[in-house]
């Protein structure tokens, strides 16, 4: 039954996120990024995601870039990469990964997982959790 409740949770969240033109898009901070050549030594966090972005959203994407900053600030090998899907130069980066949507994937070379889910369920009541699953796979691809 908890289960039902995140997914239906998540399955919300991910409803609410989408690209309404009728609507100002939120603000940046300038992290937005361009990825032509990934490195495949390093560990990329990716954080797709759109114009319009709901709370969730947003905590998703503050949670994921604040665990890199802090945890791997010192390790060269570790970046967060904040990528919006509706920005045509990052068409190739949505296509390799199959993004349709918002994603928050953690790759290096060829292995590489997807924990939106994951992120939603947790990113605004339980950001601690979020950063642990982080760093748990950002370390197995160190």
């Amino acid at each position: 039954m908890k289960q039902l409740i995140i997914l239906s949770l998540a399955v919300l969240a991910l409803t609410a996120c989408g690209n309404r033109s009728n609507k100002k898009a939120t603000e940046n901070s300038g992290t937005e990024t361009t990825v032509q050549v990934a490195d495949a030594s390093t560990v990329y966090v990716y954080y797709f995601h759109g114009k319009q972005r709901c709370k969730t959203c947003i905590a998703v994407g503050n949670v994921s870039e604040k665990t890199v900053k802090d945890v791997y600030a010192d390790n060269p090998n570790v970046k967060f990469i904040e990528v919006q899907t509706d920005d045509e130069a990052n068409a190739a980066l949505i296509e390799k990964y199959e993004v349709t949507w918002n994603a928050l994937i953690i790759a290096k070379g060829g292995d590489n997982i997807e924990i939106t889910k994951q992120a939603f369920a947790s990113a605004v009541n339980n950001p601690e959790n979020l950063t642990d699953l982080i760093k748990t796979e950002v370390d197995k691809r160190l």
